[in-house]
């Protein structure tokens, strides 16, 4: 459904974007993950048509480049920015930007009470928007997208600044579409929310692609290894060799499979107590691919 070529982007002496290439399926769920400067607005941009690549193409649905017609009518895009008007109440912005994708009358009706009941939003429809709350907001800005029944979804940090209730709302929604067929792009800081709902996931840095896998693979290759605490409950016995250093009544260690190793503990005579396993996840593998340097 999204297919990218060779795309690259250049603003002054900057290289926001160097030979991208991305191929999103049907259906999925994409999670474009990067630090601050990565280049992933920069891509989803070129990707909805907003910017020109320098070299390299955007095909979307087999269609043809962003910048058609055609092609345009079956994109939604829910910017960062929020895109609403604060002096127009719930209803009334849908209702506008409804009739900017072609919807009159009573199409446009119904597409506006099935968005204002998927945002859960039906009781603050008639207030005007400056009084709705931060995670309201995000979620009329989401359905915005929607009214036209887009194929193929973008969006740039869906659920920034909102609360848990509406961050647990949104990726619902945004699960459920994928579920019902429309491909999703996304892009997150928040790497439990691109395990929670992403099939795959593509981490980015300097414009380029570092990883592109599933969740589970992209930690197998490279989240590193587990850590494991485990309390001793009496003396190691003589000569027994562990995987690392005890403080006090504490064994620590990494371990590649922590519970083979814990039971080959066991069977040296260690009296082991309770055990603590933190096994290695996204954020893991950010920080192993990206660094740790802090990005302004």
């Amino acid at each position: 459904m999204i297919q990218a070529r060779n795309l690259r982007k250049r603003f002054g002496d900057v290289l926001a974007v160097d030979d991208l290439s991305l191929d999103v399926e049907e259906g999925e769920v994409y999670g474009l993950l990067g630090p601050n400067g990565a280049g992933k607005t920069t891509t989803i941009h070129m990707l909805v048509g907003l910017l020109h690549p320098e070299r390299g193409e955007v095909t979307l649905a087999g269609q043809g480049a962003p910048e058609e017609p055609e092609t345009r009518r079956i994109l939604g895009v829910a910017p960062q920015a929020l895109s609403l008007y604060d002096e127009l109440t719930g209803r009334e912005n849908l209702k506008f930007i409804g009739s900017l994708y072609g919807l009159h009358g009573e199409a446009l009706n119904r597409r506006v009470a099935w968005a204002l009941d998927f945002a859960q939003l039906e009781e603050k429809a008639r207030q005007p928007v400056a009084t709705y709350s931060g995670g309201m907001k995000r979620r009329l800005n989401l359905v915005a997208a929607l009214l036209h029944r887009p194929r193929v979804l973008f969006l740039d940090e869906p659920t920034v600044g909102v609360d848990a209730q509406s961050r647990h709302h949104l990726l619902e929604q945004v699960r459920a579409l994928a579920d019902e067929g429309c491909t999703v792009l996304l892009t997150t800081h928040a790497m439990e929310e691109a395990e929670r709902i992403c099939d795959r996931v593509a981490i980015m840095d300097h414009g380029r692609l570092l990883a592109l896998d599933t969740v589970p693979n992209l930690i197998a290759a490279h989240g590193g290894a587990a850590k494991v605490t485990a309390e001793l409950r009496s003396a190691v016995p003589a000569g027994c060799s562990l995987p690392g250093p005890i403080d006090g009544q504490t064994l620590s260690f990494t371990s590649r499979d922590p519970l083979q190793d814990l039971l080959a503990l066991s069977r040296k005579g260690v009296d082991l107590g309770g055990f603590h396993v933190e096994r290695p996840d996204l954020e893991a593998v950010f920080l192993e691919l990206t660094g740790r340097r802090l990005r302004d």
